[in-house]
């Protein structure tokens, strides 16, 4: 790649709120990646929303400013020999990068479950992320990308969170081998229950969402997948049970919800991150109680390892692809990249998209 080759992007100051702007860079060192990238899209979610506002974030060393982007999709423009990728194939990148120790888990590629907290994540803590026109990816950081999918593509890095919550249920599952999960209920229809919900279809279970929205795309697009959308207005009944609760909206109340709502044996996945300050008056004794003596599993997740991402992939090239395009729901030119990261009432999945310089459509 041509060493003087500049590229915009969009940066902000970690910690500091309104620091945003975009922004002409160097070309991207060597040293970050043998792949070339062009950056055809980043999603947006509210991990992106909160480093915007302050929250949280770590720039490079003896850096002041970060590159935004942990959602991406783009194509290869240069890949060294025996990489195991060649220009034009699309590719998303991997998130985490493993801790330098390494812990004992970093040192088998399951920096998901990075022990020490010394890992770095691309566009959020202490490495680059993927917004910018041009960026370099380590070839053992990208997974490839079915152009098939078009921008639906970008779904990648959510899909393959939901893709590890799927294998931890199968796995936790699987401690009895009269087990079998028959239905499922998602609370909460943004990327990432959508793409749960969607996962559970396509392994053969009946699935439930639970969302506020009366309205919008949403509705429609849970009941495409053959499964049946609830609102508070409209909950499931009082005495109705699931073998799995996928928890994507990290409300306190949802939560304690989603564990009433376990069958015996059940397993809850907390995908939600909860903020913290949040107090709910519960009796803890009756929950344990429950929860033992019914053989109940409640586990976290979050991030991804590279199995996940290719198994995020398969889901998402499985998928129909007109749904997955209907996640989609806005395409935000870089040239208006402000619009990207403010929320509007019917957002699903927004992104900002590098290839056009035309505004939101």
């Amino acid at each position: 790649m041509d060493a003087d080759r500049r590229r915009r992007a969009v940066t902000f100051v970690p910690g500091i709120a309104g620091s945003a702007r975009l922004e002409t860079l160097p070309a991207p060192e060597a040293d970050e990646g043998a792949l070339v990238v062009a950056v055809d899209a980043i999603g947006v979610c509210g991990t992106d929303r909160e480093l915007l506002a302050g929250d949280y974030g770590e720039a490079p060393p003896g850096r002041e400013r970060l590159v935004i982007g942990h959602e991406s999709l783009g194509h290869v423009l240069e890949a060294p020999d025996g990489s195991g990728f060649a220009p034009g194939d699309a590719v998303a990148g991997i998130v985490r990068r493993p801790d330098p120790v390494p812990c004992a888990h970093c040192a088998i590629g399951e920096w998901d479950l990075c022990e020490n907290g010394r890992y770095t994540e691309r566009g959020i803590k202490a490495r680059d992320g993927y917004g910018a026109e041009i960026v370099r990816i380590e070839p053992e950081f990208a997974v490839r990308v079915d152009p098939a999918l078009g921008i639906a593509g970008v779904l990648t890095e959510p899909a393959s969170v939901v893709a590890k919550a799927w294998a931890e249920i199968e796995r936790f599952a699987a401690r009895s081998s009269a087990s079998t999960i028959r239905d499922v209920w998602v609370t909460g229809a943004g990327p990432i229950g959508l793409l749960a919900a969607m996962m559970g279809a396509q392994r053969g279970c009946e699935v439930a969402v639970y969302d506020r929205a009366e309205s919008g795309p949403k509705p429609e697009l849970v009941r495409e997948l053959g499964a049946r959308y609830a609102t508070a207005r409209t909950p499931p009944p009082a005495s109705a049970t699931f073998d799995v609760v996928i928890e994507c909206t990290g409300a306190s109340s949802v939560i304690l919800e989603a564990i009433r709502r376990l069958r015996p044996n059940g397993i809850l996945c907390l995908t939600g991150v909860s903020r913290a300050g949040t107090k709910t008056g519960v009796d803890a004794g009756a929950i344990n109680r429950e929860m033992v003596l019914e053989n109940a599993v409640v586990f976290g997740s979050v991030n991804a390892r590279r199995a996940h991402y290719a198994a995020g992939a398969a889901a998402l090239a499985a998928a129909d692809r007109h749904w997955l395009n209907r996640l989609v729901t806005r395409r935000v030119a870089l040239d208006a990249w402000q619009d990207a990261f403010a929320p509007h009432p019917d957002d699903v999945k927004v992104v900002l998209d590098f290839t056009t310089r035309h505004g939101a459509h």
